[in-house]
């Protein structure tokens, strides 16, 4: 991947978190769990994350295929102190967004589906 491929994804990270003031942090992860682009805050490890977000993608996909609710749209966790979402990026990567607990989600899931159209343009 070139670096100003993954300059421009950085950017466009960047651009989903100022579009969406209650989103804290994102990241484009590959499938096999390795960072592509992050944008997260500086105590949280990006390689973590992104090993984190593609077992949990992956799981999620196995979940609905087993239990016939069809293609994986996304998975969402909520926690007392907020949200983490994770979605597809095409068949290569995984976005995953980490929002506030007062998110409103129908806003943070349009930006996301926007920042997927773009970045999967990018991969």
């Amino acid at each position: 991947m070139t670096e100003t491929r993954t300059t421009r994804m950085l950017e466009r990270l960047r651009e989903l978190q100022l579009s969406s003031p209650t989103i804290e942090g994102s990241a484009l992860v590959s499938i096999d769990g390795l960072p592509i682009a992050s944008a997260l805050a500086p105590e949280i490890e990006e390689d973590r994350v992104s090993a984190m977000s593609a077992a949990m993608l992956s799981l999620g996909e196995r979940i609905a295929t087993e239990l016939g609710r069809g293609s994986l749209d996304q998975v969402y966790i909520k926690g007392e102190n907020g949200y983490v979402f994770l979605t597809n990026v095409g068949e290569e990567a995984v976005l995953t967004v980490m929002a506030r607990e007062e998110a409103k989600l129908g806003l943070v899931f349009l930006d996301m589906r926007r920042a997927v159209e773009d970045l999967s343009k990018l991969i």
